[in-house]
């Protein structure tokens, strides 16, 4: 006695690698996208910042255009706002609500699930970035620099961003996460470089701020699209550096339960 199978019949295992860590981080950032307060820190403070410090003489940046100033520091809070606080809170969470546990026992690899969440931070950041490039320029933002130098920076400060905000929710509890990444982003809002001149805070503070990664980032920035500058290398070190040492600690230190 023959069997045949039809059109239909089924057939178990799991899909392609790639095709999983596809699907995964579209659903990532989908996810990403939908959180009113992930929303918020993304897309709307960084926005809200550029226009209402390039329009409204409140901080002296030292330059004749507010904007040429401040929107390569608020490129680099976007960055930091999605890499680090964003990406901390949500992995804090899915972790406390073992969403991780049961991902980890499906046939995507652990590895391939931070590869995801590395896609939908990159992709957020692409929006972001789009979106804040367009509102610079409407506000006469004249950038300059080669774009290599830019890329180069902004995947070097993801990658650092990235690495601490996955040690955080790895190792803290969802609240602590929660309240640590959002402290950490209004103290760096302030003291990174991003709106208000590092050379306002005194000499001691500059030589420990200008160590931050924020500072770093917004710096290097600062050099090639207001300036012009080459790559910024000591800015490119600093981050290679955050970049090395949070990744790192977050493979070793990170509790999937």
């Amino acid at each position: 006695m023959t069997t045949t199978t039809g059109p239909y019949a089924p057939k178990p295992g799991a899909a392609p690698l790639g095709r999983m860590i596809a699907a995964q981080a579209a659903l990532e950032t989908r996810m990403l996208l939908r959180n009113g307060e992930q929303l918020l820190l993304t897309v709307i403070i960084p926005t809200l910042l550029l226009v209402l410090f390039s329009t409204v003489d409140v901080v002296d940046t030292g330059t004749e255009d507010a904007v040429d100033f401040l929107a390569p520091g608020v490129l680099a809070l976007a960055v930091m706002s999605t890499a680090f606080t964003g990406q901390a809170i949500a992995t804090g969470f899915e972790r406390r609500y073992g969403v991780l546990k049961r991902l980890a026992a499906s046939p995507l690899p652990r590895w391939a699930l931070m590869a995801a969440k590395t896609v939908s931070v990159l992709v957020t950041e692409v929006l972001q970035i789009v979106l804040l490039t367009v509102i610079a320029l409407a506000l006469g933002w004249s950038p300059h620099g080669n774009p290599a130098s830019v890329l180069l920076l902004l995947v070097a400060g993801t990658a650092a961003f990235s690495g601490l905000g996955l040690l955080m929710a790895g190792t803290l509890k969802a609240e602590a996460t929660l309240a640590a990444a959002n402290l950490v982003f209004l103290l760096l809002l302030v003291g990174g470089g991003v709106i208000v001149p590092l050379d306002r805070f005194p000499d001691a503070a500059q030589a420990v701020l200008g160590l931050l990664p924020i500072s770093a980032l917004s710096d290097g920035l600062r050099d090639v699209l207001q300036h012009g500058a080459a790559m910024p290398w000591g800015d490119l070190g600093i981050l290679a550096v955050w970049a090395v040492a949070g990744l790192a600690a977050a493979g070793k230190f990170f509790r999937w339960e």
